[in-house]
């Protein structure tokens, strides 16, 4: 008997040491770890230079989530190890090898990275920060960053990881180095810079996509102020938006495609000159929209014998007046190269709208006089032409009538591209809608815009539903799909008929948009409901961030 109890004393014991995990049954912990002490006196100022660790202790067991992302030391330190990686521990622990430098005040930001082992609740936007100086500075910064075009996720889909830091103002600025000072704002926007050395700064906020705590110029979008701060006084309430940003014009890839093979750029630059060098093609066209990223090179594979059975080096020149270079693709003429023509869009037309229907080329000549329009078995009066803005389009204009179903028949040939024509005849159904199944919607602009602008109803993915390019103070969008949309306004300042981003390397700012959104709205944009046969009207005061609630 005796024995025994030594034995189950023993087993307890052995239990007790090994299991440092969530108790059995009981409230569940909800309260965060908390800080009790650090290899740092409390006072936290003249730390020795030659400190090489960081040790902070708790009053629990903690684990560091996602540190990499979270954890931002300003300035700057590259550290070499750090504790606990994955297992608990009552402390963390951070080692580097750099000496500090003098007077200067060291901000170890952990984000949410700090939780507890059991229920990983977090000690949110954890901060320790020494000085090796006589005094800790207490200066800081807060404020707001959001994004000026009203998107919620990032280029690829992904949450928003927005940065703000400051750059020390020296006579020559290197913005591919860490921030001197540098934070991350929480999922409200909110931010604060803090322990900050008065002096003078540069401001950036931008979207560190791939978290290396450096803005990657052209490819994240980003906030600036072309003007230096003055730091001698904490400042808050500042508001920061951060912009797509341009990216420099240079070549990516050549590929084929239908048609022939299309040249991308990153960038989108405004005129492009491309030639052939070589034998092959020895008939070929061009084309390239004023902005755009591609380059389509046409040329009719079959008639030139080019690609047919095995790939052919074909080679292209091309001249973006920053840089002329000669590239090459290896063609093979692909499988299915035939212009089709389709209806991509809804057979269900809105009233007073013309019918679209497009082709997987670009379509160069159309032969209206050969088409059939019919409702009824009974032909009908209409024109055709291909679309000024989208040159793969085809509109149809005719007195549609509601209520009522059309045939438009397209026969084979009647639709052609540089070196090719649609094979097949096409038939396209479709009806005209009741004006009841839809909606509309009147902006009433305060405080116009002094450029023309494009007012835009966007769509729940934030895309472009509705737009109009006006200087007018009252704009109607009428017949709108049942659906729920948000508002923008994009200003022309610079009257060039294209909305211009912000260019960072010289530091030209984006041209002006506007948000509609009303005190109280959760998400930031007010949604503007539009259901059938309701018309909507609103006041927008564009010089205000937030509309006043009706």
């Amino acid at each position: 008997m005796k024995q025994f109890l030594l034995w189950l004393f023993a087993s307890l014991v052995l239990v007790s040491c090994a299991r440092v995990g969530s108790p059995v049954g009981g409230t569940k912990d909800s309260i965060p770890p908390q800080m009790i002490g650090s290899n740092i006196d409390t006072t936290r100022i003249n730390v020795s230079r030659n400190l090489k660790k960081l040790r902070i202790d708790f009053n629990e067991y903690i684990m560091l989530k996602d540190v990499s992302k979270n954890l931002i030391i300003s300035p700057p330190i590259q550290y070499t190890k750090i504790i606990p990686s994955s297992m608990g521990n009552k402390y963390l622990e951070i080692e580097w090898k750099d000496t500090l430098q003098a007077n200067t005040t060291y901000n170890f930001n952990f984000g949410n990275s700090v939780v507890d082992l059991n229920e990983s609740n977090p000690l949110p936007y954890f901060n320790f920060a020494f000085s090796t100086g006589e005094k800790l500075d207490d200066t800081y910064i807060s404020g707001t960053i959001s994004d000026a075009l009203g998107n919620e996720k990032n280029s690829e889909g992904k949450d928003r990881n927005l940065v703000i830091g400051l750059y020390q103002v020296k006579d020559t600025m290197n913005y591919r180095q860490k921030p001197y000072y540098i934070t991350k704002a929480d999922p409200d926007g909110y931010f604060e810079l803090n322990y900050l050395t008065p002096g003078k700064y540069r401001i950036i906020g931008f979207d560190d996509e791939n978290n290396n705590s450096i803005y990657d110029l052209g490819k994240e979008s980003i906030a600036f102020q072309k003007q230096e701060i003055n730091l001698e006084s904490s400042i808050s309430g500042m508001k920061l938006k951060i912009f797509p940003s341009k990216k420099a014009i240079r070549y990516k890839e050549m590929a084929a495609s239908v048609g022939g093979v299309v040249m991308t750029f990153e960038g989108d630059p405004e005129k492009v000159i491309v030639k052939r060098v070589g034998e092959k093609p020895a008939d070929y066209k061009v084309t390239h929209k004023l902005r755009s990223d591609s380059v389509r090179i046409w040329f009719d594979a079959a008639k030139e014998n080019i690609g047919a059975t095995v790939s052919e080096n074909l080679k292209f020149s091309y001249d973006i007046d920053s840089k002329q270079d000669t590239v090459s693709v290896f063609y093979k003429k692909p499988a299915k190269d035939e212009m089709t023509i389709a209806n991509p869009f809804s057979n269900k037309l809105a009233p007073e709208t013309d019918f679209r229907f497009s082709s997987n080329y670009i379509i160069n000549r159309i032969q209206p006089e050969n088409w059939k329009l019919e409702s009824d078995s009974i032909a009908q009066d209409f024109t055709a032409r291909i679309s000024e803005l989208d040159s793969t389009q085809v509109i149809v204009k005719s007195n549609f009538i509601t209520g009522k179903k059309y045939q438009l028949t397209v026969p084979k040939n009647t639709v052609a591209s540089y070196f090719n024509r649609s094979s097949e005849s096409v038939r396209f159904d479709f009806e005209v809608a009741k004006p009841e199944e839809f909606g509309s919607f009147t902006a009433r602009i305060i405080n116009l815009p002094n450029q023309k602008f494009w007012i835009q109803l966007l769509d729940d993915k934030n895309e472009v539903a509705y737009q109009r390019y006006t200087d007018q103070s009252e704009v109607k969008f009428i017949n709108l799909k049942p659906a729920s949309y948000k508002l923008r306004i994009l200003v022309d300042n610079n009257g060039n008929g294209t909305w211009d981003n912000s260019n960072f390397a010289d530091e030209t700012l984006a041209e002006d948009a506007y948000l509609f959104k009303k005190s109280g709205s959760k998400d930031g944009m007010t949604k503007i409901n539009i259901r059938p046969m309701w018309e909507i009207n609103e006041n927008w005061d564009v010089t205000l961030d937030e509309q006043p609630t009706n």
